[in-house]
């Protein structure tokens, strides 16, 4: 059974930092998947913010996050991060890593393109 592990998030004052985790396990083959994180706040859609490739691991961002958010992966450790810094009020939300075989995640990748999701950390900034 494939399971998503997202870890780290909490409370955290505006303009501070958080790394988030995702930990995956019964994934035969991490290093074959391309990762990506996504958030929904509540009454909003889920929004795209950055993916790793499978491979040479390179990255892409959403531009409302880019230059503040940086995602790396692991693969020894079957693990995808998300190091958030300049947290914003308007970054709280939900986060969800999720898992896409041999194949890029993209601003318009569905949820439903997605192999895997994780079950999300809640990540709540305060003024």
């Amino acid at each position: 059974q494939v399971q998503l592990v997202e870890s780290g998030g909490g409370l955290v004052q505006a303009g501070g930092s958080l790394r988030l985790s995702c930990a995956a396990s019964g994934l035969t083959g991490f290093s074959d998947y391309d990762m990506g994180w996504f958030r929904q706040a509540p009454g909003k859609e889920r929004e795209f913010l950055a993916a790793i490739r499978y491979s040479a691991g390179s990255t892409t961002y959403a531009d409302s996050v880019k230059g503040h958010f940086t995602i790396s992966r692991d693969n020894a450790k079957n693990t995808v991060y998300l190091q958030m810094n300049g947290l914003k009020p308007a970054d709280t939300a939900v986060y969800f890593c999720a898992a896409r075989y041999r194949w890029p995640i993209q601003t318009d990748t569905g949820p439903s393109q997605l192999d895997y999701w994780g079950q999300g950390t809640q990540v709540t900034v305060s003024s």
